[in-house]
């Protein structure tokens, strides 16, 4: 039997730390995002840049979680986003989020709300649970001061770096 040297040791190493992080991007939850809705709750109708700005908190999460490499997000397809557009909300559908991340073979659910308290007062809201089991894999909420482009984004940015990435 052949003593260990330093070269061959390193490639023993080098081949299962690879292997280990090539298995470990498999088991990145494979996640069905369905967006962000308003809850407006405030005397104020809501606003068409309200709207604009909820589209780029879905673009803001996607880039962000999907370059962390901690999750892969699953398309869903037209027909099936035809479907839950004509629902009650993902936030308000009793659970339709785990049958809709089923079908289309995700592992979890993902889902969030901005609720518009007054043009003051706001707060942000992020939910992702297991498809098969509904357990609350996160559950956060963050307040933002200011109904602007960048209250949103910064009050995003820093749910997403603090509570889901655990980031400085």
């Amino acid at each position: 039997m052949a003593p260990w040297n330093a070269v061959s040791l390193a490639a023993v190493l080098i081949g299962a730390f690879t292997g280990d992080v090539a298995a470990g991007a498999n088991d990145n939850p494979r996640v069905a995002f369905f967006g962000f809705a308003l809850i407006n709750t405030s005397l104020e109708p809501t606003k068409p840049v309200e709207e604009t700005r909820l589209q780029m908190l879905d673009a803001l999460l996607q880039e962000k979680l999907g370059a962390s490499g901690r999750f892969r997000f699953v398309t869903i397809p037209p027909e099936l986003q035809k479907e839950i557009a004509a629902g009650p909300g993902i936030w308000n559908c009793n659970g339709c989020e785990r049958d809709f991340a089923n079908r289309i073979d995700a592992q979890w659910a993902a889902w969030g709300t901005v609720q518009k308290v007054s043009s003051l007062i706001l707060n942000i809201n992020l939910y992702m649970e297991d498809a098969q089991t509904g357990k609350l894999e996160f559950a956060k909420s963050v307040d933002i001061r200011g109904n602007t482009d960048e209250s949103w984004r910064h009050g995003l940015d820093y749910m997403l770096r603090h509570y889901v990435l655990g980031q400085p």
